[in-house]
């Protein structure tokens, strides 16, 4: 279903609080913990979604000794039994707005697990009631909703953290700081990729949706789990509780889910500031396919965007590719390391004076390594993503993966989605009106038609 274009209008002022925030630069990085706790006191914590990606958050939480789960949440009773079990005595919700009505006071943080079309509501009400979030990647489903979101949490702010759990990793870190440092020189073009086996059959399905209705379990709250989506009939085995990333109503495909893990160092390394343009080759079957375009991502993509150059960068431009599915980065370029051995998930920047090839949940190898073998490494301390999001509340650290940070980012890999279902187009970007200059049907994808009773007010 397309978005009305009446819900990607925005008004004067909020173009001029926008602008306000263009570029999300230096000066908008605020510091992360500033409403924090006394670090003598213990956070009380509740978690939204706890199955799947939310029972390792939820585990990962409660390792935390100064953290309390108080409160757990999530529209599948299996799920929400399961976590009982691990926290007895937390107090059980399967509507997480129920949950932020009445735990009130009783609460300083939450963590959202759930899919993509969910993030937004439950990040943006929880932090208009002054709650730290933690958000799994990535952070909306929509442009418009990480912009929204990314305001309200300076507004606010709140301590928060986007789930790109290896981005406290000293791999990660190492990157980032050698592109900072000019290792390889001045940037001059990336290649990012995942091409993990078994993705496409296990995340991507070709469509289109059944139409028959079914009795959903009496373990599952259906219409809870739809949310913000528009009405759809229940079908065992292809939405909950994994498969939603292959539909549009649900998921941000294979790039929205893993793009903020491949980006992160790369966009934290060159200090990326907002796209000019992007632009999108996808699956031949799907592009020629109207049932499978109007329900399912591609199973295949590549989205290149053009961002401003800077001093890390040469010359005005930069140009990032990003290959999923059949989809590969050159040959030539896969050469650099090996055809052969080339990691699947990865990014590749090539610079004035070598390329670094980051690996995704490894770090990064310099590139010729002859030339490298000597060059010196950070030593980096062990970090817990999850740990570091606590111990900001608490008042004792700053979070890295904060929503000033990783808004523009998300912003960025989300254009990408727009892309993909406009192939073939070049998509010309304004950060600052928050819209395409040049594609009026691009711009009624930047923002969905919320199903009735389920707004926010942010927009």
């Amino acid at each position: 279903m397309k978005p009305s274009s009446s819900s990607t209008q925005f008004t004067r002022r909020r173009f001029l609080q926008t602008t306000a925030l263009a570029g999300f630069a230096a000066p908008f990085i605020l510091p992360s913990g500033l409403r924090a706790a006394s670090p003598n006191s213990k956070l009380n914590h509740a978690c939204i979604g706890v199955g799947g990606m939310g029972w390792n958050d939820l585990n990962s939480f409660f390792s935390h000794p100064r953290l309390q789960v108080v409160a757990l949440c999530d529209v599948d009773s299996n799920n929400l039994d399961k976590a009982a079990k691990l926290v007895p005595g937390a107090r059980l919700y399967s509507d997480w707005r129920e949950l932020l009505e009445k735990e009130g006071n009783k609460i300083d943080s939450v963590n959202a697990a759930v899919p993509d079309h969910m993030h937004f509501p439950i990040a943006y009400t929880a932090i208009q009631k002054g709650k730290h979030v933690y958000c799994q990647k990535p952070m909306c489903h929509d442009v418009a909703e990480v912009r929204a979101l990314t305001e309200a949490a300076v507004k606010k702010q709140v301590v928060t953290q986007l789930g790109t759990q290896l981005a406290a990793g000293s791999g990660d870190r190492t990157t980032a700081h050698l592109l900072k440092t000019g290792a390889i020189g001045k940037v001059k073009h990336a290649y990012l990729c995942s091409n993990r086996p078994g993705a496409v059959e296990n995340y991507r399905l070709v469509g289109p949706r059944p139409t028959a209705a079914q009795q959903a379990p009496a373990t599952l709250k259906w219409d809870l789990w739809l949310g913000t989506a528009p009405e759809r009939p229940f079908a065992p085995d292809i939405y909950h509780q994994t498969k939603w990333r292959a539909w549009l109503d649900f998921g941000t495909g294979w790039s929205g889910d893993i793009g903020c893990h491949i980006f992160d160092s790369m966009w934290k390394g060159l200090g990326i500031k907002p796209a000019l343009s992007v632009q999108a080759e996808v699956q031949e079957s799907w592009q020629k396919s109207s049932e499978r375009r109007a329900d399912n991502w591609p199973q295949g993509d590549h989205i290149t965007w053009t961002f401003p150059g800077n001093d890390l960068i040469e010359g005005k431009e930069l140009k990032v590719e990003w290959f999923d599915g059949e989809f590969y980065p050159p040959k030539d370029i896969r050469a650099l390391y090996s055809v052969e051995d080339y990691p699947t998930e990865s990014a590749m920047m090539i610079g004035t004076e070598g390329a670094l090839l980051h690996h995704h949940g490894r770090g990064p190898t310099l590139l010729p390594e002859k030339k490298f073998e000597s060059y010196p490494r950070p030593k980096f301390e062990p970090r817990d993503h999850y740990h570091h999001f606590v111990d900001a509340c608490l008042g004792l650290s700053k979070t890295e993966s904060h929503f000033a940070q990783t808004g523009p980012m998300t912003e960025a890999i989300l254009l990408g989605t727009v892309a993909i279902r406009t192939p073939g187009q070049v998509l010309a970007w304004s950060h600052r009106r928050m819209r395409f200059t040049n594609h009026k049907e691009a711009n009624l994808l930047l923002k969905r038609k919320y199903r009735d009773g389920w707004h926010t007010g942010a927009f």
